[in-house]
């Protein structure tokens, strides 16, 4: 389940993607206009930035700004970003494996079907960017 900070952070990167090349966008826009809390807001973005997926630029006419091609940032990374690992289960993560206690994963029927979750999941989410979040052109 995606917590409200991924979903948060994805209201505010649809938004940054609607104006991809309009130039900054100030943070109490993105929380008025998405409905977003302020402070809330503020923490998820300057994360996003520190994770190269947003710039900023202060003073007169600042504000937040994709880094990259909105069409080149796929959810996957996002999600893993911000909401943590896509699998249920820490034995199944690719980027966050963890050994569950008292479990034999080569008997254990759940991390069987967890792995066929994992890679479902991963497959919808590696092939969508934030373009997908708009359903806009990728022009």
């Amino acid at each position: 389940m995606l917590s409200k900070k991924s979903q948060y952070a994805f209201k505010a990167l649809a938004y940054l993607t609607e104006k991809f090349n309009e130039g900054p966008v100030l943070i109490s826009e993105i929380s008025t206009k998405k409905k977003v809390p302020l402070k809330f807001l503020e923490n998820i973005l300057l994360e996003l930035k520190k994770a190269g997926i947003l710039e900023s630029k202060k003073g007169k006419g600042g504000g937040y700004y994709l880094k990259k091609d909105p069409a080149e940032v796929k959810v996957v990374t996002i999600v893993r970003l911000v909401n943590g690992p896509v699998a249920m289960l820490p034995c199944v993560s690719l980027n966050f494996y963890k050994r569950c206690d008292n479990c034999d994963e080569t008997s254990c029927g759940l991390h069987d079907i967890m792995i066929q979750l994992r890679d479902a999941s991963l497959t919808v989410l590696e092939n969508k960017t934030l373009i997908d979040l708009c359903k806009m052109d990728p022009k």
